[in-house]
């Protein structure tokens, strides 16, 4: 997949990322514009933020709110804390400011708005948060299901794959997410799909496995900067980006 991408700076109020759009290239022509694509993480610290309290620029093509999170784990039925579900995904973000009801308003208000689900994320109930099927087979059925589900409920229009854990091998992984996404999309549950890796051994193993037989199905990659220092600087950014990230071997600018 060796092709050039389109890169667009996300500024975002708790996360702070760069994406790169990998389907912007393969479907317009070369000297065509660039899409301007902002995208805000909401949700994750319940801190009363709703999506009104966000500016949002008739000037950008498409602004994306992703919610934080939906996990595949079950609360309050173990004394060891939260325990994995094999893909039934369960909403874990502020749905009290950002219900169904609070995304319909916003879509209705600005008609460059999309509203995404990020999957899996770093804790949960301060444990962290494992990709841990118990198959192939049975996490992507289950997966499908309970995401189309709340897509429906929240009319969403996408999803962001955020594991940063994982208890299955990089094939499994990329068997799974690969399976889930094409699966989505084929049955049209979802527009666009975004993957968030960040340069950690084990992150990047997992997310290449799934980058190498899944890209084409891929449309953003959201580099984790907030994962950084900071103190990190703008070279050491772009070095990280540039020479250390799982995209790097597939981008280029």
């Amino acid at each position: 997949m060796k092709m050039s991408k389109i890169i667009f700076f996300n500024l975002v109020l708790t996360l702070l990322f760069i994406s790169f759009s990998t389907s912007q290239a393969r479907a317009s022509p070369a000297k065509s514009k660039p899409m301007m694509i902002f995208k805000e993480y909401l949700g994750a610290q319940f801190n009363g933020i709703t999506f009104s309290d966000v500016p949002i620029s008739p000037n950008v093509d498409e602004f994306h709110f992703i919610l934080s999170f939906a996990i595949d784990y079950k609360t309050g039925t173990s004394s060891r804390g939260p325990v994995p579900t094999n893909g039934d995904f369960k909403v874990y973000w502020d749905t009290e400011n950002l219900s169904p009801s609070h995304i319909s308003s916003i879509k209705s208000q600005h008609r460059n708005v999309k509203v995404a689900m990020s999957l899996g994320g770093d804790t949960l109930e301060d444990q962290f948060v494992f990709f841990s099927p118990e198959s192939i087979n049975s996490w992507v059925e289950n997966a499908v299901q309970s995401i189309t589900e709340i897509s429906k409920e929240f009319d969403l229009d996408g999803i962001d794959i955020d594991y940063e854990h994982f208890n299955a091998d990089p094939d499994t992984f990329a068997e799974c997410i690969g399976r889930l996404v094409f699966n989505l999309k084929q049955q049209k549950v979802v527009s666009y799909v975004s993957i968030a890796p960040f340069d950690e051994e084990s992150v990047q193993a997992h997310y290449m496995a799934l980058w190498k037989k899944y890209g084409h199905l891929i449309d953003y990659v959201n580099f984790q900067f907030y994962a950084y220092d900071k103190g990190t600087t703008v070279s050491q950014f772009l070095n990280f980006l540039m020479s250390k990230a799982l995209i790097t071997k597939e981008v280029t600018c």
